[in-house]
């Protein structure tokens, strides 16, 4: 993937986004578990945020200069698991799973499109973006190992 210019990059990363919108608003309307559902209703909920984000981007670039980078710890829980395919009568800890996957491939994503980004704002969009979706990745892993000890896991 190649961009010319900063447009192009928040036309995409937003193309992106609504796309986590609509994979989370639908896994949630196939939730069985009423704490399934209000937690994939969340994470759809963060991806619309970080659509507006892209979005108030894409108009006023002070937003990035403010936006604040730090660190986010990977546990790698989503590394060691299969892709999955159908959410349909998927138990809570397959819906986890499979959410974490997601947010470990758009993380991939985000991830190499920063190493080929040519210039500093750029970078900046992405690295970002990285930090956006490595959130949302610890959040899941980090419910999946509360919920796995739960269950005496």
């Amino acid at each position: 993937m190649s961009f010319t210019s900063f447009e192009e990059i928040i036309r995409f990363a937003r193309d992106k986004e609504k796309e986590a919108v609509d994979f989370y608003s639908d896994l949630a309307k196939n939730a069985i578990f009423s704490g399934a559902k209000e937690t994939l209703e969340g994470f759809a909920r963060e991806e619309q945020k970080h659509y507006d984000l892209l979005d108030n981007l894409g108009k006023d670039k002070t937003n990035l200069a403010q936006y604040k980078f730090e660190w986010i710890p990977d546990l790698k829980r989503s590394d060691y698991l299969v892709d999955m395919d159908d959410p349909k009568d998927m138990d809570y800890t397959d819906l986890l799973r499979l959410a974490m996957k997601q947010e470990e491939k758009a993380l991939k994503l985000y991830n190499e499109l920063l190493e080929k980004a040519e210039n500093k704002e750029l970078k900046n969009v992405f690295k970002m973006l990285c930090q956006e979706e490595a959130n949302h990745k610890l959040a899941l892993e980090t419910l999946y190992d509360d919920y796995m000890a739960e269950q005496g896991d």
